[in-house]
């Protein structure tokens, strides 16, 4: 009898994810392997929800943003005999092996479940790019892109009435979004939660360039920065995370930089917006690589592991990395201001 393998998405969407279904899948179908989709994540674990995942089903979705196998942020381990309940479908399922793709939530609980003894592999994915052990994961290419758009367009009304227009991008603890966005899209400023938010230097900076002529500004921000006067916890999901949006980051950062320098100021988030869309080529080609190598590793009967870049390359890396948080080294951020400051 051939063996069979389930595939799930947890977390948050982003870009790519079908492309490593896809990739995953067509490694163990090659080799003769039964494939199905577990739909919603984790809960499609705990649920026994099966979804067809064979060549047919496949068919045109490697560009097609979100994933056919639908998501959630599921936690088995915040569920009561949730662990259980997930090693009894398992079984029940008649697996043989099991692919998780997601953030570092996701797989944190593959790593745990893993240890207590499944056979379980793992893809990064993330648009915040902050999954440790992987230089890059697939969904960030393709939401720094259109957050870049957004800040061209945001250029264009800002220029036009000679205000500054603060655009908040996704980041709950690493920056990489607001960094690359404000890079790559000549931002004034950018604030990021690594590095605790100067409203003075900052404010300093802008005045100084609308001192030469240049009479607008741009600033982006991360949603997860620190703004002391925050006071209590917000709503939270299953992994105890706040939902950041309810926070309006963004407008309290307009708000602070207008008191500070008289000038109007406004802002913008554009939340969801950074999640969908047709991956870049960039993505595609990432996912479709990690997806891949995950199905080689149940080939090879190599579990606790997950298709990671380094230096340039998809390898296999050990599944506990991706609980460490990757966030946006001080060198980074220094080369930044290198562009961003007036003096």
């Amino acid at each position: 009898m051939s063996k069979r393998v389930g595939i799930l998405t947890g977390g948050g969407d982003c870009p790519g994810l079908n492309a490593a279904i896809r990739g995953a899948a067509t490694r163990l179908l090659n080799e003769g392997y039964e494939v199905i989709g577990l739909g919603q994540g984790w809960k499609g674990l705990l649920e026994k929800d099966v979804r067809p995942l064979d060549r047919a089903s496949m068919e045109e979705i490697l560009g097609r943003g979100g994933t056919i196998l639908e998501s959630s942020r599921t936690n088995p381990y915040k569920v009561s005999g949730g662990a259980e309940r997930a090693k009894a479908g398992f079984s029940e399922l008649g697996l043989d092996a099991l692919v998780a793709i997601g953030g570092e939530d996701t797989l944190g609980v593959a790593g745990k479940l893993h240890s207590e003894g499944l056979p379980v592999v793992g893809v990064p994915k993330t648009m915040d790019n902050d999954v440790g052990g992987t230089e890059y994961c697939f969904g960030f290419d393709t939401s720094v892109t259109v957050a870049v758009d957004a800040l061209e367009r945001l250029r264009d009304t800002a220029r036009s009435h000679r205000r500054i227009l603060v655009l908040e991008v996704m980041g709950r603890h690493a920056g990489w979004v607001a960094l690359f966005t404000g890079m790559a899209g000549e931002a004034d400023w950018v604030l990021i939660p690594e590095v605790e938010p100067d409203f003075d230097e900052m404010c300093a900076s802008l005045m100084r360039k609308r001192a030469r002529g240049k009479h607008y500004a741009l600033v982006v921000t991360s949603e997860g920065i620190t703004i002391h006067e925050e006071v209590g916890k917000g709503e939270t999901d299953a992994f105890g995370h706040e939902r950041l949006s309810l926070k309006g980051v963004g407008e309290r950062v307009a708000k602070a930089i207008e008191k500070k320098t008289g000038v109007q100021t406004r802002s913008t988030a554009i939340g969801y917006i950074q999640r969908g869309g047709s991956p870049t080529v960039f993505d595609r080609m990432l996912a479709t690589r990690m997806g891949y190598l995950a199905g080689e590793l149940v080939v090879k009967g190599d579990y606790g592991k997950m298709a990671a870049m380094v230096k340039g390359d998809v390898v296999p890396v050990d599944l506990a990395l991706a609980a460490q948080v990757r966030t946006v080294p001080r060198e980074w951020y220094e080369l930044a201001k290198a562009f961003f400051e007036e003096k």
